[in-house]
């Protein structure tokens, strides 16, 4: 494995499907994310002292972690929301075919 390459999942949800695919698009074209995996998902939080029930958009953004606040600004700077879900989660083992698939495409 490349010692120098921080391999991670970001994890970010979005309102629609069409803003996680804006994001998607984004971060993989501007080489942020080697893959984003989109899916639907229910969520239910609280924000600003009241509780919510959502249908939301969960994105599995796999990507070089040493490009995080990179990635972080594009994520915000694409989002809809005030306080967008921004969570790296590192890999810790991986197929060495993919993780080398990934430093690849990231950069």
């Amino acid at each position: 494995m490349n010692e120098s390459v921080q391999y991670g999942v970001v994890l970010v949800t979005a309102s629609s499907v069409e803003e996680a695919e804006t994001i998607a698009n984004a971060l993989v074209e501007v080489r942020l994310a080697a893959c984003v995996s989109i899916m639907p998902i229910h969520s239910i939080y609280t924000w600003q002292g009241q509780k919510h029930k959502e249908q939301e958009w969960q994105l599995l953004i796999k990507t070089d972690l040493e490009q995080f606040s990179t990635l972080e600004a594009k994520i915000r700077e694409l989002h809809s929301y005030q306080v967008p879900e921004i969570i790296a989660i590192p890999v810790v083992a991986g197929s060495q075919p993919y993780l080398q698939w990934i430093s690849e495409q990231v950069g």
